[in-house]
């Protein structure tokens, strides 16, 4: 490398020395490849080392976008309608660091943000979920967890998923980065209707007018939420099978003749169901109260979310709540 860059010239020399100087110590500067299609995607992405990836956004080139970090695998999925466009290994927050699970979504955009915390510390292509300091941006890929708390993602890869999301993109965080486990298999989604309202029950869309929709059931407190925006608009009692502690993404997509379908995401202990659709048996394990249910179909459309989980939404419930945070008060960056 350095025998390269003094047969530089000069000008060209300084120009690369300047460019290194703007990466954070450490950044994957590392391999990606492209893919032509949905089963070569697959086939690169089953063979990741740290710091490599995959993008082939041309396979789903239209439609919300839905971000998946999967902290035991130390990987994030990207989907957009329904569709997985790229893979990428990840670095999650080391022990005492520990990146937040839960369901968010990108609060702020800044392509060239630094560190207020960390020395100034340059974090490209940050994409802020959390206003007390955790987000996706560019950073250093061990192959392991190494970080403060953010998501580190290949440089070029980072670059390549900040222009494709926007403001309101939701990102769905799971797993145990510390003690990876493989999910035993379980069951999802949707309504017989026949569970019954509950007082606390409620349906407010006006509170988010607009923006991506995500849906997440937690079979520890029988319940759901709906968020839109990263904003609460709705919630309801839920009866759901309590038999696993598995935990399920899925996307709204559209099938061949134009009905949409839930599909299944590729999460850790069930890539095998990735791009499968939701059985009749499966959903008839599901309650919904009628009218809630008829609310919440409303404002769905291709590319909204789901997430089945055993984490409980309430925080009188046992075990450690699930993160569904929107702050209001901004601050920097803390990784």
């Amino acid at each position: 490398m350095a025998r390269a860059l003094a047969a530089m010239p000069m000008s060209v020399r300084a120009a690369c020395l300047a460019l290194a100087a703007c990466l954070p110590a450490g950044v994957a500067t590392a391999q990606g490849a492209s893919a032509s299609s949905a089963v070569e995607l697959a086939r690169q992405a089953d063979r990741l080392k740290p710091g490599e990836w995959v993008w082939a956004p041309q396979i789903a080139p239209r439609g919300p976008m839905l971000v998946f970090v999967d902290l035991s695998r130390q990987t994030a999925t990207i989907y957009r309608n329904g569709v997985r466009i790229g893979v990428s290994t990840v670095s999650s927050g080391k022990a005492g660091h520990a990146t937040p699970t839960g369901v968010f979504t990108i609060l702020q955009k800044d392509a060239k943000h630094r560190s207020s915390t960390y020395h100034n510390a340059p974090m490209p292509y940050q994409q802020r979920l959390t206003w007390d300091g955790i987000a996706l941006h560019a950073g250093g890929l061990p192959g392991y967890p190494e970080s403060h708390g953010c998501v580190h993602l290949p440089y070029a890869f980072a670059r390549e998923l900040f222009a494709a999301t926007d403001h309101g993109t939701t990102v769905i965080v799971a797993g145990d980065a510390q003690h990876p486990v493989a999910s035993a298999a379980g069951q999802v989604l949707s309504p017989t209707l026949s569970a019954s309202a509950d007082p606390a029950d409620f349906w407010a869309p006006e509170r988010s007018p607009d923006g991506p929709v995500t849906i997440v059931m937690s079979r520890s407190d029988q319940s759901l939420l709906v968020l839109r925006n990263g904003v609460e608009i709705g919630r309801s009692r839920a009866a759901l099978p309590n038999d696993n502690d598995s935990t399920h993404v899925l996307t709204l997509a559209v099938d061949a003749a134009g009905a949409p379908v839930w599909v299944y995401a590729a999460v850790s202990g069930h890539v095998d169901e990735a791009g499968k659709g939701v059985d009749e048996a499966v959903r008839n394990r599901v309650d919904i109260p009628p009218e809630f249910y008829k609310k919440a179909i409303g404002v769905l459309s291709p590319g909204a979310t789901l997430l089945v989980t055993q984490a409980p939404l309430s925080s009188g419930a046992t075990g450690t709540p699930l993160t569904v945070l929107r702050d209001d008060e901004p601050s920097s960056s803390n990784d």
